[in-house]
């Protein structure tokens, strides 16, 4: 059996620390409308929320 030398720990624990980061794939134009629209949606209903918490809800 092969014992784990020193400088093979050390190569492979470098190896571990500058391993190539992980990139996103690019947002297609589709991923970034819909992203879009739910940023905007939820913007939108935060507003609604607060604007009714301010007038004092009324049913309709």
């Amino acid at each position: 059996m092969m014992r784990d030398h020193p400088a093979s720990r050390a190569l492979r624990e470098a190896n571990k620390a500058f391993k190539p980061v992980e990139t996103k794939k690019p947002m297609t134009d589709y991923a970034k409308a819909q992203q879009s629209l739910h940023e905007n949606r939820e913007r939108l209903k935060a507003e609604r929320l607060a604007r009714e918490a301010k007038q004092g809800h009324r049913p309709r």
